[in-house]
């Protein structure tokens, strides 16, 4: 597919919630991607960006007192666009301005649908440290794509894909396909299953923020994993790729 040209206008940062927004020191970032569809050049709708701020304060009021930032990457346009892969091209730009504000710190890529798409193609970038998918949208080659996407930028991250089985507007068994491809060069790979749930997550969101959490500040900040994320990291495959996401994570079962 021929690169689409883009009209004049800039990716950016949304503004900074947590240390980022004090004299604290910033330590480690979350950059949280939000959705999007296959095509388009118009600009992103706000709507997107809103969809990923609940968990982005979550994250930062969690990792507040260790000087983790947070911000909402906001896209140039609202699809990927075939080759031009235009969301992974911002989460790329991103990566590079925390790199200019923040310095040497270490970078969560948190994404969900196409975000998390553009969140694994990004992950090669020296300043990350760990990935975070959420309801990914990972199309079969030759769909929207000659190829499969690549893994290989992965090695050297900690990777966790979350999808509920009930998704119905990105294929699960297509993020778990692409897992197991991710977990065959990158052992730090994990996919957790939320069973009956829909592409938005919503009925454990509790839940799935958990785990986000637990995942995100024990990546950037050398914490121990709640014993599933530790238990998930370390199964191979199938296991550690259809670990079920029970029913109170967060509450009853933190390690």
């Amino acid at each position: 597919m021929a690169q689409q040209a883009l009209p004049e206008r800039e990716a950016r940062l949304g503004r900074p919630l947590g240390s980022g927004g004090t004299e604290r020191a910033v330590t480690g970032v979350a950059l949280l991607l939000p959705g999007g569809g296959p095509t388009g050049v118009r600009r992103p709708s706000p709507v997107t960006a809103l969809a990923v701020r609940p968990l982005a304060a979550r994250l930062a009021r969690a990792g507040r007192a260790e000087g983790l930032a947070t911000h909402v990457v906001h896209y140039r346009c609202r699809g990927w666009n075939g080759a031009a892969a235009h969301p992974a091209r911002d989460a790329a730009w991103a990566l590079e301005e925390v790199v200019r504000r923040y310095g040497d710190v270490p970078v969560c890529l948190v994404g969900t649908g196409m975000g998390a798409r553009a969140a694994l193609h990004a992950a090669g970038h020296p300043a990350v440290n760990s990935v975070l998918a959420l309801a990914p949208w990972l199309p079969a080659p030759g769909v929207h794509d000659e190829h499969p996407d690549p893994v290989k930028q992965l090695i050297g991250r900690r990777v966790l894909l979350v999808h509920g089985t009930n998704d119905e507007r990105h294929d699960p068994d297509l993020s778990y396909r692409y897992a197991e491809r991710a977990k065959k060069v990158n052992r730090d790979t994990c996919r957790f299953e939320v069973h009956s749930d829909g592409h938005a997550l919503h009925q454990h969101r509790a839940e799935v923020h958990a785990l986000a959490t637990d995942f995100i500040l024990g990546s950037l900040f050398a914490r121990d994993y709640a014993r599933p994320v530790a238990d998930a990291l370390a199964a191979p495959p199938p296991l550690g790729l259809r670990m079920p996401l029970a029913s109170g994570f967060g509450t009853s079962l933190r390690h």
